[in-house]
């Protein structure tokens, strides 16, 4: 197929001119492809969802910036604290409001400076999945799923723990930069009873200091962005929901070799249709998020 021309109408293609590739890709949209999902405003989503429900409305979150391609907005990040040695995800506290007669429970509690709540991951039909209710019990703990070479040493479901990324200022695997810091796949909030896991990509960056003070390249980022990272990171780990705004893809930060192609050797990749996102430019957005039904 030839490559598409560049738009004629003052619009501009996200798509990184060397993917070649059209603004929508025939047939990728169709109800099959969505296997039941809706399109809303570019992002899947769940078509079970009950716009009548609890826990939707404006959300403004903190996420990984998407940079090209056609995803709509961040990735949202994880809040993540560490409990003697493993790494935990943040769950807000939950608290309980009113929706005329009824009274429901939501998560959300005031963390650097914003509302962090489970708004934030409301996405991709995340929002109808067992591990997104307010429940507070479910599992926090970041437990391995896999993907990288050095994961494969650790039991499927295992806790991460700090030391594993003991290497992360010298780690690499051949894509892009060596010693930008260690990524790790893992679940959050997925054990027992959840049939959809909530995939977290954790990352372990000496960046991260430097983002937090707006040092040299990163003076751009927003102080209530640093604000916001440092309250929601601990001992150079930050962590994001790997479901990507376009289509709901699971993006890949250095897991494939072509993304080089795209620039994006040293970003975070959605090779499905080529949005890319900087773990290092992380942004303040607000979108409007899907409730979770009543009942």
């Amino acid at each position: 197929m030839a490559d598409t021309p560049p738009p004629t109408d003052g619009q501009s293609d996200k798509y990184p001119p060397q993917s070649g590739r059209r603004r929508f890709v025939k047939g990728m949209v169709g109800a099959s492809a969505l296997a039941g999902a809706a399109t809303a405003g570019g992002l899947a989503v769940d078509a079970t969802t009950d716009q009548s429900g609890v826990g939707g409305g404006g959300a403004t979150y903190v996420g990984i910036n998407n940079i090209d391609g056609p995803a709509g907005r961040p990735m949202p990040l994880l809040p993540i604290e560490i409990d003697d040695g493993a790494l935990k995800g943040v769950w807000p506290a939950v608290v309980e409001k009113t929706k005329g007669e009824r009274t429901y429970r939501v998560a959300e509690e005031e963390l650097g400076g914003l509302t962090y709540s489970q708004r934030w991951f409301q996405y991709c039909g995340l929002e109808v999945t067992e591990g997104l209710h307010p429940n507070p019990d479910r599992d926090p703990y970041l437990r391995s799923a896999g993907r990288y070479d050095w994961q494969s040493g650790l039991d499927d479901g295992a806790k991460l723990r700090v030391e594993q990324f003991r290497d992360y200022e010298e780690w690499g695997n051949g894509i892009g930069r060596d010693g930008l810091g260690k990524p790790a796949l893992a679940t959050w909030r997925s054990q027992g009873d959840v049939t959809t896991p909530i995939q977290v990509l954790v990352f372990r960056t000496p960046e991260l200091p430097k983002m937090i003070a707006g040092e040299g390249e990163y003076a751009e980022l927003s102080q209530r962005v640093r604000t916001f990272l440092e309250a929601a990171t601990a001992e150079e780990f930050m962590a994001w929901v790997n479901k990507c705004t376009h289509l709901c893809c699971n993006p890949g930060y250095k897991t494939i070799p072509g993304s080089a192609d795209f620039g994006a050797e040293n970003q975070v990749y959605c090779n499905c249709h080529q949005s890319v996102y900087d773990p290092f430019r992380p942004i303040e957005k607000t979108f409007v998020a899907r409730p979770r039904p009543l009942g």
